[in-house]
């Protein structure tokens, strides 16, 4: 696999991310070990089981009702989290899902909201626009709309939301600082934000944060905690609760694992010449990445600096 590097005059990263989530999109094929994205076990959920993509959602999500939806909308799945049960929403309410992928979310969230209710998905991939209309259709979900555009200039007016929930989508923003801003522009006085998303407690490798496939992989655009927060924050919300979600360190160690032959061989490799590597996963393959001596970062580490959280905030009423 190529490692494409951000350059200082490039740091727009939308069209490589674009690029590859639509890969994703157009070649899905349900049932395929291909269709992995940014949950905690998804370099390992890229293996010769079928029913592995469907355990990595069960592990994620809480709500039952994601027993009841299509293989086509669970297989596309590209979370880290649960926002719906984070959102604890209620019928009647508008819901704003920013980077709705395929659906999923948007679809239990239908369900929470009832037919009084509204949900409203944007995506800036056309493919998963696509899918996720698809999935729509064939689901009846009338409630449900999807809408193209980017999650830092959202095609929707002022005061609409009731509640905005995302999935592993902000982190993937060159300019998170917008999205919380656009957030707050769409939610109505009283809103809530409930959003599932990558952070970090600590710097990251250089090697990841300049690293154009682990930006995809909803790593190397991850932002520290306190900086999410404040940026948050800065946006205008308040109550602003952050709470991490450690990923098991069995998930990080069973990427070795999973790794096809070549890589395991280039791994062994590299540590019997006491190299350190990290083995990441962007969702199309898995890579290795060198750590430089003057970073402190194992395979191990990686699990305790890069982590999943539950995130919540309000718009003031007035």
């Amino acid at each position: 696999m190529s490692t494409p590097v951000i350059k200082e005059d490039q740091i727009d990263v939308r069209p490589f991310v674009r690029e590859r989530y639509g890969k994703v999109a157009e070649e899905y094929q349900p049932g395929s070990d291909a269709n992995c994205g940014c949950s905690p076990s998804d370099s390992s959920c890229c293996g010769s089981e079928d029913t592995a993509q469907l355990e990595t959602v069960a592990k994620l999500y809480q709500d039952p009702d994601v027993d009841t939806l299509p293989q086509e909308v669970t297989d596309l799945s590209l979370g880290c989290g649960d926002p719906v049960t984070l959102a604890s929403l209620e019928e009647g309410q508008t819901v704003l899902d920013l980077g709705s992928g395929g659906g999923i979310d948007c679809f239990l969230a239908a369900k929470k909201v009832g037919p009084t209710g509204k949900v409203i998905g944007v995506d800036m991939t056309p493919a998963m626009i696509d899918r996720a209309r698809t999935n729509k259709a064939n689901l009846d979900a009338d409630n449900v709309e999807f809408r193209l555009g980017e999650i830092e200039h959202l095609p929707i007016p002022d005061d609409t939301a009731d509640v905005i929930i995302s999935n592993c989508v902000i982190n993937l923003s060159p300019d998170k600082p917008q999205v919380f801003r656009e957030a707050f522009r769409a939610l109505k006085p009283g809103g809530r934000l409930a959003v599932s998303d990558i952070v970090t407690d600590g710097p990251l490798p250089n090697a990841i944060k300049d690293n154009l496939s682990q930006w995809a992989g909803c790593v190397a655009g991850a932002m520290e905690v306190k900086d999410y927060v404040g940026a948050i924050e800065a946006a205008g919300f308040v109550d602003v609760q952050l709470k991490p979600v450690y990923w098991d360190k069995d998930i990080i160690e069973s990427a070795v694992d999973s790794l096809d032959p070549e890589l395991k061989a280039q791994l062994e490799d590299a540590r019997h010449k006491g190299k350190r590597m990290i083995v990441m996963n962007d969702g199309t393959g898995a890579e290795l990445i060198e750590v430089e001596d003057s970073e402190d970062m194992t395979e191990v580490d990686i699990s305790k600096t890069v982590f999943s959280a539950k995130v919540t905030g309000r718009k003031p009423l007035n």
